[in-house]
Order: C-alpha cells, then sequence, then structure tokens
C-alpha cells in the first residue's frame, strides 16, 4: 500500500467529521474557504511545513503558532479543529484531510473534477463544449476543469475524472494497435 493511501486512510474519519460538523452548523462554505486559505498558507512556507510536521517540536509550540497565524483569519470552528490535530499528533494528515474535504464538498454539490490532458493548449470554446458534454455524461451541476498539456499524446487528449478515464489520443490509440497487433500474431 503507498504512503498516499495510508494517509488518505487515516485523514477520512478527520475529514468526514469536519465535513459532518460544518454541515451541521450550515457552514461548508466558509470551512472550505477557510482550509484553502490554510492549505496555501502552509504550502508557501515550506518551514511552517517541516515545523508542523516535526514530532521533535513541543504540541503546546504548534498551538501557538497556529493561534498566531490563523485566529484573525479563520473561523473559531476550523482553529479548534486544527488544534485538536495538534493534540491528537494528526497535524501532518492537514493537507490529506483537506483534500478529502474538498471533494467532500464537490460531491455534495454535484460538481465534478476532471483533469485533461491535451497535446495542444485547448480554446475557451474547447473547454466550454467540453465542460458540457462531461456535464451532461456526469449529470452533475458543475465541472472544474484542469488542463495539463502533454505533447507525448501527439493529438487528441485523455479525461480523468476520478477512477475513469477517457483516453481519446492518439497515442492511446497507437497503443491499443500495438497491443492488437502484438496479441494476433503470438
Amino acid at each position: 500500500m503507498s504512503t498516499n493511501s495510508l494517509l488518505s486512510k487515516a485523514a477520512m474519519p478527520y475529514a468526514e467529521a469536519l465535513f459532518e460538523s460544518s454541515k451541521f452548523s450550515q457552514s461548508i462554505e466558509k470551512t472550505s474557504s477557510d482550509l484553502k486559505f490554510i492549505n496555501q498558507t502552509i504550502s508557501q512556507t515550506y518551514s511552517l511545513k517541516d515545523f508542523l510536521s516535526n514530532p521533535l517540536i513541543t504540541q503546546e509550540a504548534k498551538k501557538k503558532v497556529i493561534e498566531k497565524l490563523f485566529t484573525s483569519q479563520i473561523s473559531n470552528n476550523v482553529l479548534n479543529f486544527l488544534l485538536i490535530l495538534v493534540k491528537r499528533r494528526r497535524i501532518i494528515l492537514l493537507s490529506s484531510i483537506i483534500d478529502i474535504y474538498l471533494a467532500l464538498v464537490c460531491q455534495l454539490n454535484l460538481i465534478v473534477v476532471a483533469d485533461i490532458y491535451s497535446a495542444v493548449v485547448l480554446t475557451e470554446i474547447q473547454k466550454k463544449t467540453l465542460e458540457k458534454k462531461l456535464q451532461k455524461i456526469t449529470n452533475s451541476k458543475e465541472i472544474q476543469l484542469t488542463v495539463h498539456i502533454k505533447p507525448e499524446l501527439i493529438g487528441g487528449f485523455i479525461i480523468k475524472m476520478g477512477s475513469k478515464i477517457i483516453d481519446m489520443s492518439i497515442y492511446g490509440q497507437l497503443n491499443q494497435i500495438a497491443s492488437y497487433l502484438n496479441i494476433a500474431y503470438i
């Protein structure tokens, strides 16, 4: 089992608890924006990330830093949640917890996140058309596209939505043909 899947497995109950708590208090959007802010702050400050994940630093020191950084920036619920993570020595899971929480919010709002890998840059018209088609396919309210350029695809694109992959690339088609030819002549 990979490290990421182990972290996700350990982070899931915390993310679900925070999600249920914010749903109960009708603060899902505020919690989402707070978590995005925290994630951005920590990812931009490597020393903070190292500080929080260092097991040799005391819980009290971590709590003081979190309180100084975030008290006036985020809601009390999220701040208390961070302090609980520190107390339970789970602050190292914060990035995974945030990812899972945001995925739960997307599920609630029927938002599908799709990664598009294309050989060329997509125009706005192509993006909008693709969003509409994916919306129909998935029966979702909204599609969030993230476009990645991969020239090795030669042409076409690959769509990844969760565990689903739609490969419409020339590279993928050539691989299918090569695979078929190898099997047919063995």
